[in-house]
């Protein structure tokens, strides 16, 4: 097979193709400016963490790992605070904490964060009382304020939007090098939901079993490394290709291009046309990628996009996230499955029950049912034991907040409580309770629940 560079592919070349859902800059001169800086800007990771974490995707495509993604459908700069993001982090690690005990198995942390400033949109525009203005495409674009000035797409806000990714991965790396992420320790976790939730005596149940098997090891065999900190990666939508060439570098010592905005980027469904900017783009980089899959993809489509982004066959290099829904998946996702394993592709398939789940409530919100996101991770399992291929992570929308966005869940919300604290920009989350109890729905599927 051909190597990247035998295909003559640049960090620009994705701008001889059509990029979609990119934003309209009034002055490229400007445009110019700004990302000649954002280019000469500190990289947010390190090409050492990159490879680390493709090769902690390897192992999960050989089934040694579980994938457990999550994190915020879209940041916004006013976000970036130490309790957001410590709480962030709290329910990444309560969930995998839960994964690591009833899968025993290790546990991947990768948060949809430190990046995660651009949103894809239906329209480029919207109207309002007859106002038209563009349409809202994340902080790093523009602002949610229906004004002209806010609306109007900014080049600066890529330079905040760099600052802002660094303040949450400078703040993450500090809160897990001083042992935040202990697992002597893991009551420091605790949220405030835990002492009145209906799920608190399963979650202090296994923390009693985790710490109570930790100092039995310890007494047998001395401190054990690693159990002090974890690993801990960011990933995000690279949908705004100008921000990302920016952050895309060559380093000492090895060969070809990092993206060095996140460990982990991927291709929204809306971008991931073979001939498309977005494809072109990602087929140069060295990081992990990772492509959402939704219902309307095809076989047909789907195994000549898996040649153009990972023509090597290198383990670790791509994830495939389905998100069909849970009244589709049932119908749409075995022929993939079957045509990937008959081309005898090697992917990681992870699931994401959020994006095929969105519905409009009769008093006008944007919400998710937590039967439904449970009902399609339920399907997905089962789905890909009968395929003989294997599930290897979910892929979630979700906050440490204590949000009401999502229906259902442990404490069964309605349509009247998601008035109460509604606060997403753009698609509705899981709250802490709600990401938890999935994490315990998780290992019960798996029928190792103890």
């Amino acid at each position: 097979m051909r190597s990247v560079e035998q295909l003559n592919w640049t960090p620009a070349s994705w701008q001889e193709r059509t990029a979609l859902q990119q934003p309209y800059y009034e002055d490229p001169a400007e445009l110019d400016r700004a990302l000649g800086e954002l280019s000469h800007l500190p990289p947010l990771v390190t090409s050492w963490e990159v490879l680390a974490l493709k090769q902690a995707l390897a192992e999960a495509q050989d089934g040694k790992r579980f994938l457990l993604q999550g994190g915020d459908c879209a940041e916004s700069f006013g976000d970036c605070t130490s309790p957001i993001i410590s709480n962030r982090l709290k329910v990444l690690l309560q969930m995998s904490l839960v994964l690591v005990h009833g899968l025993k198995q290790p546990v991947l942390r990768v948060g949809r964060f430190a990046g995660q400033y651009a949103k894809p949109r239906s329209a480029d525009t919207e109207t309002r009382d007859g106002v038209t203005l563009p349409s809202f495409r994340g902080d790093v674009i523009n602002g949610p304020a229906f004004t002209a000035e806010a609306r109007r797409p900014d080049p600066q806000r890529l330079i905040r939007a760099h600052a802002h990714s660094a303040l949450t991965m400078n703040f993450v790396r500090a809160l897990i090098d001083g042992g935040f992420a202990d697992l002597h320790h893991p009551e420091y976790w605790d949220l405030a939901w835990v002492e009145h939730s209906p799920l608190a005596a399963d979650y202090r149940r296994m923390v009693a079993g985790i710490g109570d098997s930790l100092r039995f090891m310890e007494t047998l065999a001395g401190p054990i490394a690693g159990f002090t900190r974890v690993d801990f990666f960011t990933s995000h939508e690279a949908l705004l290709l100008h921000y990302e060439q920016a952050l895309t570098r060559q380093v000492p010592r090895h060969r070809g291009w990092f993206n060095l905005s996140t460990h982990f980027p991927w291709i929204g469904m809306r971008t991931a046309a073979l001939d498309g900017a977005h494809v072109e783009y990602f087929r140069g980089i060295r990081n992990p990628i990772a492509v959402k899959v939704g219902p309307s993809v095809t076989p047909d489509q789907l195994l000549p996009l898996i040649d153009a982004l990972n023509p090597e066959e290198e383990p670790g290099r791509l994830t495939l996230i389905h998100r069909m829904g849970h009244a589709h998946i049932a119908e749409k996702l075995p022929p993939l499955l079957d045509a990937v394993k008959r081309a005898g592709r090697r992917v990681l398939w992870v699931a994401d029950p959020m994006h095929g789940n969105t519905e409009s409530t009769s008093n006008g919100y944007k919400t998710r049912r937590f039967d439904n996101i449970r009902g399609e991770l339920d399907q997905a399992f089962d789905i890909h034991a009968a395929a003989g291929t294997h599930l290897g992570g979910v892929h979630l929308e979700l906050t440490g907040e204590d949000v009401t966005e999502c229906m259902g869940g442990a404490r069964d919300l309605n349509e009247a409580d998601l008035q109460r604290a509604y606060k997403s920009m753009v698609d509705p989350r899981l709250n802490y309770e709600q990401s938890l109890e999935l994490a315990m729905l998780i290992v019960r599927k798996s029928g190792r629940m103890s």
